[in-house]
């Protein structure tokens, strides 16, 4: 029997709509067990902190635990080809910051594309990068370093975390950006740059707020300016550096990523979660309490943070020849 075409299209929209069914009702039944975020660097540092953060809130709207998984090691690479290779399905979750934009290109033969390979999820933070020099150091703005620096080629050292870490490639922008010859000296970490910083055994470093404001405020360092393409409410009198480098722009962000081909569903559902959460003026005040800024937005808003810092990044690691620890 041949059906008139009117009511074969309403069969045909009505079939092709069935599988859709199944899909909405497991977001709807998201999560039904225990959910892993994955982090790429040790216990008790940033990323940690801030996973953990979210990581409770999540649990306590959802019903069900979200665990904190430390997975240190290439630079956070182990981590991410670990959640590369979980199945799709919104239980294995992995913890996103900068590293993940700079080691697309410090890193050769990586076996995923993180841009390709994970699903922006939402963003949670940044975190404000502060330049910085100890008190030794005869200026007290940019400008004045920046003079400082070239009258005495190669004769100030900067630290860092280690190559390929933020506080690396922030001050390779500032140096390809100035011309400035400052000597890179990296650490196992940061703690142990900062301790070399505080003692005057390199200069300057562009080091995240969170670890340097007390002692900015103590005058054990001398900040000079923001990073971030804005002032601070915590240091409001502190100029940005693209005040004196026009379009000079630098800090840390975090957020959330799943493997590709997660449902759009599930990834829609973890993204309105994370943006109650950001709204929360407690939670707010946690994380200006340990020195971000909160970052709510769609999983299409974080993925263009994610290509956008990826691309700035590549262009510093080429320009400085970088090379992984």
């Amino acid at each position: 029997m041949k059906l008139p075409r009117r009511q074969f299209l309403h069969l045909a929209v009505g079939a092709a709509a069935l599988p859709a069914v199944p899909r909405v009702a497991w977001a709807q039944a998201y999560p039904s067990r225990q959910v892993r975020i994955i982090v790429g660097f040790p216990a008790g540092g940033p990323a940690d902190i801030y996973a953990r953060l979210i990581g409770q809130r999540l649990s306590e709207r959802l019903g069900q635990p979200f665990i904190v998984e430390n997975r240190p090691g290439a630079g956070g690479n182990i981590a991410t080809e670990g959640v590369v290779k979980a199945p799709p399905d919104g239980y294995t979750l992995l913890m996103v910051a900068p590293t993940h934009a700079i080691n697309a290109t410090l890193y050769e033969g990586l076996n995923h594309n993180f841009i390709r390979d994970i699903a922006p999820v939402a963003g949670l933070a940044r975190e404000p990068v502060v330049m910085e020099v100890n008190p030794s150091v005869p200026v007290k703005t940019v400008a004045e370093f920046i003079a400082y620096a070239k009258a005495n080629p190669g004769k100030l050292n900067y630290g860092s975390a280690g190559n390929g870490t933020t506080q690396h490639v922030a001050c390779e922008l500032f140096k390809m950006m100035t011309g400035a010859n400052i000597v890179h000296v990296p650490y196992r970490g940061q703690a142990p740059a900062l301790a070399d910083l505080l003692s005057g055994q390199v200069q300057v470093m562009f080091d995240v707020t969170t670890t340097s404001i007390e002692y900015i405020r103590a005058g054990k360092l001398r900040a000079l300016a923001v990073a971030t393409a804005t002032r601070l409410e915590v240091l409001p009198d502190l100029p940005t550096v693209g005040d004196f480098l026009p379009g000079y722009e630098a800090s840390n962000f975090r957020g959330i990523g799943a493997p590709k081909h997660t449902p759009v569903e599930i990834v829609g559902k973890l993204n309105k979660e994370m943006n109650s959460i950001l709204a929360d003026p407690n939670m707010k005040a946690r994380i200006a309490g340990i020195g971000g800024t909160i970052l709510p937005g769609s999983p299409a808003d974080f993925g263009k943070l994610i290509a956008e810092e990826t691309e700035k990044w590549a262009k510093v690691v080429k320009f400085a020849g970088i090379k992984p620890d």
